[in-house]
């Protein structure tokens, strides 16, 4: 199957462009629109991951491959668990690096270990906190591959930082001076240059990748179809989000026919989405610093995406925001209620879902828990009064020596440090 570039000047086999990461017209490749199935959907979460994703690869070298990269990558699970009858959070960290993006970084290295990318393929990454950990997790020691993650010095959690740079060997850490944009501004100019592509076989691992965002839908239909088959209404869903590429996710398994009720975008004081909603215009702004800090994104890639598909954009989404007095009452409300603690991206969305309470809304919602807690011990922590547990897995990363490298936020010293 071919997939198109946002910007209509590009096509490719879509083994091709997840090889490739961003466009050769600059755009972003767009997942085929596939109508809505009615299929048997299957039980467990490899099982639907396998049934929704396989249309997309029909005809495509990997389609063959498509068990076993989902048997790889899909090596945890997502539960649901219910805070109240009419409540649940969605668990999506229980991955090796406590975050959401495991799931489509190792799909991610699943797949390019199937695709001939060269001898020496370059992972290129920007991250605002989780994303990065993921991928040097996914790509840690696999031949052929190196990985370079920027991300904005002093603008995510101690932990988050020790984790970006405790990987070594074939993962470099860069600590640039600026904000998340200025990275992904940095990744995308690279990306852009074709001399430069070539010259390290460079590919992302961001978002932008459709090697990173498909797999993401497979949790979004596993928790719906969890709800149907225990007898509850189509659940509507509340993703916190920065770059908008979890919840355009959940946008696709709804579009493919899963029963999927309203889909409620969180964010935090950084409100590009929160207008797009709206307005359906998209103005990125500059980059606030809030406690929710993987979601610090003033002009997210994906807004690109949802345009393309949804031109319509109010139809299609609503949106929400959180400041940081609003995150932490919501850390400390769901504490206080619930006994269970949450990270401040979660929060965004408990807070949102508070409001829609508020205004007396009873129906069935799912909160995406896109991060565990104890990767934010010192916003969390202060705010419950209590230790949170650390994850064997975080721990072991934690209990590792650290380094990342300082750079400035110029393309040309990216460009340097990749040679």
């Amino acid at each position: 199957m071919r997939v198109a570039s946002t910007r209509g000047a590009a096509s490719a086999p879509i083994s091709e462009a997840i090889a490739h990461g961003l466009a050769t017209d600059g755009g972003l490749y767009m997942p085929p629109q596939l109508p809505p199935s009615a299929r048997e959907w299957g039980n467990t979460l490899r099982e639907r991951a396998l049934a929704l994703l396989l249309p997309y690869f029909a005809d495509d070298p990997l389609a063959d491959h498509l068990p076993a990269i989902i048997d790889e990558a899909f090596t945890f699970d997502a539960p649901l668990r219910w805070l109240d009858d009419r409540t649940a959070l969605l668990e999506l960290f229980h991955g090796p690096t406590a975050a959401f993006k495991d799931f489509g970084a190792r799909f991610l290295a699943a797949t390019l270990t199937r695709i001939a990318t060269g001898p020496n393929a370059t992972v290129l990454v920007a991250t605002s906190g989780d994303t990065g950990a993921a991928v040097a997790s996914a790509f840690h020691r696999r031949p052929g591959f190196r990985v370079v993650i920027l991300y904005p010095d002093g603008r995510v959690s101690p932990r988050q930082a020790h984790q970006l740079g405790a990987f070594g060997d074939n993962v470099r850490a860069f600590r640039v001076a600026g904000t998340f944009d200025d990275c992904q501004r940095m990744v995308k100019t690279a990306l852009g240059d074709r001399a430069l592509v070539e010259r390290h076989q460079l590919t992302s691992a961001n978002s932008i990748s459709l090697g990173r965002l498909l797999p993401q839908m497979a949790y979004y239909a596993h928790a719906a179809m969890e709800c149907a088959r225990t007898g509850y209404a189509p659940p509507s869903v509340i993703v916190p989000t920065g770059n908008l590429g979890n919840a355009f996710a959940c946008l696709l398994a709804r579009e493919r026919g899963l029963p999927i009720g309203k889909i409620m975008l969180a964010t935090n004081a950084n409100r590009a989405l929160v207008a797009l909603a709206a307005t359906g215009r998209y103005e990125p702004a500059a980059t606030v610093a809030t406690l929710a800090n993987a979601m610090d994104v003033g002009a997210p890639s994906n807004a690109e995406r949802l345009l393309a598909r949804f031109p319509q954009v109010r139809h299609a989404i609503d949106a929400d925001w959180a400041d940081d007095e609003a995150i932490g009452q919501a850390i400390r409300r769901t504490w206080d209620r619930h006994h269970e603690a949450i990270c401040p991206h979660t929060a965004c969305g408990m807070e949102v879902l508070e409001r829609l309470r508020a205004r007396g809304d009873r129906g069935t919602w799912i909160v995406a828990a896109t991060a565990h807690p104890a990767k934010f011990d010192t916003v969390v922590e202060p705010i419950i009064g209590a230790r949170v547990d650390v994850p064997r897995p975080l721990a072991e990363l934690l209990a590792r020596p650290t380094h990342a490298e300082p750079l400035p936020a110029e393309p040309s010293a990216l460009a340097k440090a990749l040679a």
